[in-house]
């Protein structure tokens, strides 16, 4: 199963908690807190995964942490936010192929 690398942006107690994936542009989550936040994060890896399939378009694979370190892109975020590992829900790997 994959799983892919989710930045986790706590912008303080008056903003919602922000999870995106530096694999994945265009899907995030958000939650008044972390475990919010993570909980929504399996619904929006199956929407994103369905549009993608939709547009007849299929996930890219999850690069590992040691790679995103060297991307100049996802460095800054990981360095400064918090990262969690996300496995790809059961069946929508199937529905982004």
């Amino acid at each position: 199963m994959p799983h892919y690398i989710a930045i986790v942006e706590d912008a303080g107690p008056d903003a919602a908690i922000g999870i995106w994936f530096p694999d994945l542009p265009g899907c995030f989550s958000a939650g008044d807190n972390v475990d919010d936040a993570l909980r929504n994060v399996e619904e929006a890896l199956t929407l994103f995964a369905e549009a993608e399939r939709d547009e007849g378009r299929t996930l890219p694979p999850p690069r590992t942490l040691s790679e995103l370190r060297k991307d100049p892109e996802a460095a800054n975020d990981i360095r400064d936010y918090m990262v969690a590992l996300v496995p790809l829900p059961a069946g929508v790997a199937h529905a982004a192929e």
